[in-house]
């Protein structure tokens, strides 16, 4: 297995890195302590063909696979964790669009997607009573004479009240299992949608949480995405991808406060020396950077087997675990390294220690990643 990137991987990496360094990485702060949402960034980060790193070229993305998402997703993240996940998620929506949409939905809703029109995408799935559990939804999706009417409430939606579109799943043939879920392509100004609530979050606070309510909103037949029934598998395929993007999210962040550890060892100087001359610190920063390499190894691996049209979830889910318990280990290293001042806003270490703990949370939770694992595991040995 060759992991040694193409030109045009690197091409996008260095793209984003560039991004991250002109555009994110300097706001980042600031973003943190307002909470304001980075329209104008995504916006930019379209034009620049990272909304859609893996879409085809014909519906307006860039086809440079997976590989280079994940390499592109560290760079972002290593700039500003907030703006990384929005990408995140409007790569994911774009992709399962394009890959599971008709012909007709595809060029309506990628290309103003992708290219930063439409500013993001949002993933409509978990609910107040249903996060893990998509099989006790209680979104609704009634048939009319002119299409579906959907009613019910999502909640911890990423970007939800800024995005242009959303894929929002409900149960469409209720006592039906997993056969009852469908998929619907909705505007993101649709009429009878409203934002509930913006949740007030430990990090990435340049990133928006939103509860939504969705009140009788009509939408057409041409809004579903997909085949009736057949929602739960897309929302699984598009999870399996998304924890490849929170794992590149991890790493990145991770990246970022390793980095300003190792130059904060090498400049404060205790006993005579700087402190990165100290056992104890060179042994934690060790560890640390070893984590890190793991992490950004297994995170390219399971976008390389994605790309190849390989089996790819448990090694997906693996990256996902691996890469944030160790990118919170290694965050708390660099904080601790900074002793006093990393505990200070005035060094980036203790903003990357708040964004990194909700990477172990979303896209499921390290506890439902080793279930994940598990399962594969038992069927492998069968």
């Amino acid at each position: 297995m060759d992991f040694s990137p193409t030109e045009e991987q690197l091409l996008v990496r260095d793209t984003a890195h560039d991004a991250a360094e002109r555009m994110l990485a300097p706001s980042a702060a600031a973003r943190d302590v307002s909470g304001e949402f980075p329209v104008a960034e995504l916006r930019a980060l379209g034009k620049l063909g990272l909304l859609g790193i893996a879409v085809p070229e014909e519906l307006g993305g860039a086809n440079a696979g997976h590989v280079a998402y994940s390499l592109a997703l560290q760079e972002l993240a290593r700039g500003d964790a907030s703006v990384a996940v929005a990408v995140s998620v409007t790569n994911m929506v774009a992709e399962l669009i394009a890959t599971y949409a008709t012909p007709e939905q595809a060029k309506r809703w990628v290309p103003p997607l992708v290219n930063g029109d439409l500013v993001c995408g949002a993933f409509g799935l978990s609910e107040p009573e249903a996060g893990s559990d998509a099989g006790a939804m209680r979104t609704v999706a009634e048939k009319t004479q002119t299409g579906w009417r959907l009613s019910g409430t999502k909640q911890w939606i990423t970007s939800g009240d800024h995005a242009g579109v959303m894929i929002v799943w409900a149960v469409t043939d209720p006592g039906a299992g997993k056969a009852s879920i469908s998929a619907f392509i909705v505007p993101g100004n649709a009429k009878g949608l409203t934002v509930a609530r913006l949740e007030d979050k430990m990090g990435i606070h340049g990133s928006s949480t939103a509860q939504l309510v969705f009140d009788g909103v009509e939408l057409g037949d041409e809004a579903m995405l997909g085949v009736r029934g057949r929602g739960f598998a897309l929302a699984m395929v598009a999870l399996d991808g998304g924890r490849i993007g929170i794992a590149s999210q991890a790493v990145g962040i991770a990246r970022g406060a390793l980095e300003s550890a190792i130059r904060y060892a090498g400049e404060r100087k205790t006993f005579g020396q700087p402190i990165i001359k100290h056992q104890a610190i060179a042994a934690m920063l060790a560890d640390a950077a070893t984590w890190l390499d793991a992490s950004a190894l297994m995170a390219l691996r399971a976008a390389y087997l994605k790309q190849e049209q390989q089996p790819f979830a448990q090694a997906a889910a693996m990256a996902k675990l691996f890469a944030t318990e160790h990118g919170w280990k290694i965050c708390d290293i660099a904080l601790q390294v900074h002793g006093g001042y990393g505990y200070v806003r005035d060094f980036p270490v203790e903003r990357a220690l708040r964004d990194i703990r909700v990477t172990r949370i979303y896209e499921g939770t390290s506890e439902i990643q080793r279930i994940v694992i598990s399962r594969n595991l038992l069927r492998s040995s069968s």
